[in-house]
């Protein structure tokens, strides 16, 4: 496909690379029907751009993360490279361009103030979480751990393998909760069952879980039967909104980055008329580290909500307390995982780019494309400080100062 007559493209690129040049050396060679540039010195690109068609070359000429990853998404460039250098060459061009153009702030502020506004009716909550995680469980299943936990991992020392640290992130959660056999527990989010499974199994909980993933909800069904815990664990497909209780004990992991910042408030209204008066929850969620701005730089949340997660919304930690305390919780401990997240992510990413020959018999390219820079984008934005995973530890407000245990301790030396 032509992109315009070829000493204009040469032109534009040119002139392009020329500014990049004063403030870059990037191991990146970019390609186009009849030419080629350099934007760096070099022996062997790190990163090569091909540049399929006029659209291509327009986010290059103008490279936020959700210009560039659009293009690839959509086929208008290829890249080859190892991963790593992708994200890490696409986070430069995107710094460059941000500080030449001083409306980049004002981008991300307004595109906040859209998100904000976003609804989150049952209706649009459950298309969102079906766009997210219906993709199919045999595409989740091939860079997963065995037990298909979606959420940041564990890692107590680093050496561990992705799935200890799953079960030992599971088991830190329900030590940290000092859940008890006997006890009910409810799963806000459960995924394909994991949590449930555990509390259950080692517990000797009875445990609901809920999602509004019809893929999640048939194969973790699938998984009770197969475990023979019908009995103890009660799977459903349903809006938290919509469960009654009290429950001893309620986990929700992975699920308030898909509450909607206005909606927080009432979220942890609910987290507490459904807890017993004497119960416990914990709060596992993803937040953003900017406290006036739930995007990540350079225009990768726009990215994520236009491919990977419809109407999601990071709040600060500072705003989930702050909301939590609303609705009538107090927080006993807070504990940030940030490490942990980038390293479940590089885990992940590594075992997506492993099995690309499968992955791409599972899914379209478009979707594969998706996932894969998804995945080693969120990684660099875990290492980066951009984003961080935080577990809140709250019960009911206003209980007396007695009935709170003197140290963490058991948190990390349960008798169990």
């Amino acid at each position: 496909m032509r992109l315009s007559t070829p000493s204009a493209l040469d032109h534009t690129l040119a002139s392009w690379a020329e500014r990049l040049r004063e403030r870059l050396d990037l191991p990146l060679l970019v390609r186009w029907q009849g030419g080629s540039l350099r934007l760096g010195q070099f022996e062997q690109a790190l990163v090569t751009v091909d540049v399929r068609d006029a659209a291509g070359a327009t986010a290059l000429l103008a490279p936020s993360l959700d210009n560039l990853g659009r293009a690839y998404v959509e086929g208008h460039i290829d890249v080859d490279g190892r991963v790593q250098d992708v994200i890490e060459v696409a986070h430069r061009l995107a710094e460059a361009s941000a500080r030449q153009d001083g409306r980049a702030g004002w981008v991300q502020r307004a595109a906040l103030r859209m998100a904000s506004a976003m609804g989150h009716s049952r209706a649009q909550d459950r298309a969102a979480i079906r766009h997210h995680y219906d993709v199919s469980n045999d595409f989740y299943a091939e860079w997963l751990d065995a037990a298909m936990v979606y959420s940041c991992a564990y890692f107590e020392t680093g050496q561990e393998s992705l799935a200890e640290a799953q079960q030992r992130k599971i088991d830190h959660i329900l030590t940290k909760l000092r859940l008890a056999p006997g006890q009910t527990l409810l799963d806000i989010g459960c995924g394909w069952g994991a949590l449930v499974l555990r509390a259950a199994q080692r517990f000797g909980a009875r445990c609901v879980g809920i999602t509004l993933s019809e893929q999640q909800h048939a194969l973790a069904s699938e998984r009770v039967r197969a475990a023979g815990l019908r009995d103890r664990i009660d799977i459903r497909l349903q809006d938290y909104r919509d469960v009654r209780g009290p429950f001893d004990r309620i986990t929700s992991v992975g699920m308030v980055e898909h509450v909607g910042l206005k909606n927080l408030p009432t979220y942890f209204r609910r987290l507490h008329e459904l807890l017993a008066p004497d119960g416990w929850a914990l709060n596992h969620g993803i937040t953003a580290t900017d406290p006036d701005n739930g995007e990540t730089r350079h225009g990768g949340g726009r990215f994520i909500d236009r491919y990977v997660f419809p109407q999601g919304e990071l709040p600060h930690i500072g705003t989930v307390l702050t909301t939590l305390q609303r609705g009538g919780l107090e927080p006993v401990d807070v504990e940030n995982l940030r490490r942990h997240y980038a390293r479940t992510l590089q885990c992940w990413s590594e075992a997506f780019e492993a099995r690309t020959e499968r992955l791409q018999s599972l899914v379209d390219d478009k979707t594969w494309r998706v996932w894969r820079m998804y995945l080693v984008g969120s990684q660099w934005a875990f290492e980066h400080d951009e984003i961080a995973l935080f577990q809140v530890l709250c019960r009911r407000a206003g209980q007396p100062a007695t009935t709170l245990p003197w140290s963490r301790r058991w948190m990390y030396e349960s008798a169990r």
